[in-house]
């Protein structure tokens, strides 16, 4: 049975029924909370920018695809849950702790929160924040929202990991031979060793502080970053 079946009964309640002591075993398909909570998410999000449209809940409908036996209950709901933000985060709490196990499952949820924050062709600020909110409740690192971020609204040209080339949350040494290894690639002494123009040697001492530059910036973060963990 579609797991859009199982919240049918919940919807007809209200959107609170996801505050349920216990959340029911097995997979997602079959879990009512898993199913309510990623509804009341998806829509709430709609009114995170002050705004809501139509098209967001065709793209939510298109991402989390209920069955056609449930659509009016799935519709009902969502548009009970979109009426205000308030309460996402106790619908992001519950399935952090239910599926805490599952963190690929967690990630696919903000993939799916943000296809749908992009429906109207722009992602409000207001839509980051709730976002980073879910990601964070989530138990992700504020370097894998960044990562999930990127991935779907791009970097800009000046990101540090763009520059390094390597994602926002990959381990420290990943980081640092990267950074090894762009600078070799761009050291300066390699286009004298060429006998390159001096514009050429130029471009690659302008290169090599660009990379530097990534590298000692993501290292001042990630230590802030660790301070603020071990608080």
């Amino acid at each position: 049975m579609s797991f859009w079946r199982n919240i049918a009964g919940l919807a007809v309640r209200g959107v609170d029924e996801a505050e349920c002591d216990e959340c029911p075993a097995g997979l997602p398909g079959a879990d009512p909370a898993f199913s309510t909570a990623v509804t009341a998410l998806g829509a709430k999000l709609a009114k995170a920018d002050g705004q809501a449209h139509a098209t967001e809940y065709d793209v939510f409908s298109g991402i989390f695809r209920p069955d056609e036996a449930s659509q009016n209950n799935v519709r009902r709901l969502y548009q009970l849950a979109r009426q205000t933000t308030r309460g996402f985060e106790s619908y992001a709490r519950r399935l952090a702790k239910r599926y805490r196990g599952c963190p690929q499952l967690l990630e696919d949820v903000v993939d799916g929160l943000f296809h749908i924050a992009a429906a109207d062709g722009v992602v409000t600020g207001d839509e980051i924040a709730y976002l980073a909110r879910v990601s964070e409740l989530f138990g992700h690192s504020p370097l894998t929202f960044r990562r999930i971020k990127a991935t779907h609204l791009g970097a800009g040209a000046d990101d540090p990991y763009v520059i390094l080339g390597v994602a926002p949350d990959a381990p420290d040494a990943m980081v640092r031979g990267a950074w090894k290894a762009a600078l070799t690639q761009a050291h300066p002494d390699r286009a004298r060793s060429r006998g390159l123009p001096r514009e050429y040697v130029e471009v690659a001492e302008a290169k090599a502080a660009a990379i530097n530059a990534a590298f000692d910036e993501v290292t001042r973060e990630r230590r802030a970053l660790a301070l603020v963990g071990a608080i």
